[in-house]
């Protein structure tokens, strides 16, 4: 859906009580999608949980996004043959280098966002809410944690897979990965194959790292034919048995 799409008196009450604070930027499943600038990110949210003519009070949801390469395709999809392996790769898409080699992304304007789903029961409304760090190097937010108690550890999976920062969290550690992990492993830009390996060794009776010994390798997607060449049906079975049959009996 577009903007237009979105019920008016939607966008009429957003524009009435935020101004340019807010865009809604269209609807998904029904679901209006309200951009907030990120200056006004926790003033806009305090004011959806308790003004009465919203009245979210409950966060369901919210994740860390990177928009690094957003809309680039990595196999080729126009022109493809039904053959061979015509669908090349780009050379250095995701898994194709190590840590120490991997590329440096290109600076973009409005890279990690985080996106937040809240539910108004007083009213049965849905909304989607989504604001971007301004500092692609170190992406900040204010916590939504005094909002929405259920922030918390939502928060902390952001932090951790995508190193977005909420300022203010009362506890922002790790949540998924270990303590020693280094990067963020849901970022465009970092290797499918890690950067280090984790074992235990049995000599040193304790967990060691090491770095990872997996080549980088392009992984080319299961391609199921429907040629008869690659079939296997009760004639090729008793085929095969006739010629084991045969070739025992010419050998005993």
């Amino acid at each position: 859906m577009n903007p237009q799409e979105v019920s008016r008196d939607v966008v009429e009450l957003f524009e009435r009580q935020f101004g340019d604070r807010v865009t809604i930027v269209g609807a998904t499943a029904g679901i209006p999608t309200v951009e907030v600038q990120p200056a006004h990110w926790l003033e806009v949210c305090r004011a959806l949980r308790d003004e009465e003519a919203f009245s979210y009070e409950q966060l369901t949801d919210l994740c860390g996004v990177d928009y690094l390469g957003f809309g680039q395709d990595e196999w080729e999809t126009e022109g493809a043959t039904s053959g061979g392996f015509s669908r090349g790769v780009e050379g250095l898409g995701p898994g194709r280098f190590d840590w120490a080699s991997r590329p440096e992304s290109e600076h973009i304007e409005q890279r990690f966002a985080v996106v937040v789903h809240l539910i108004s029961l007083r009213h049965n409304q849905r909304l989607r809410l989504r604001t971007f760090a301004q500092d692609e190097g170190m992406p900040v937010l204010p916590s939504l944690v005094d909002l929405w108690t259920a922030a918390d550890w939502y928060e902390r999976e952001a932090f951790d897979l995508f190193g977005i920062v909420f300022e203010g969290h009362p506890d922002l550690r790790r949540i998924l990965t270990d303590y020693g992990f280094t990067g963020h492993p849901f970022r465009k830009d970092f290797p499918l194959v890690g950067n280090v390996t984790v074992r235990y060794d049995a000599q040193k009776k304790r967990v060691v790292y090491e770095p990872v010994e997996i080549e980088p390798r392009v992984l080319v997607p299961r391609v199921l034919r429907n040629d008869s060449r690659y079939k296997t049906d009760e004639i090729d079975l008793e085929a095969d048995a006739r010629a084991e049959d045969q070739a025992s009996e010419a050998g005993s």
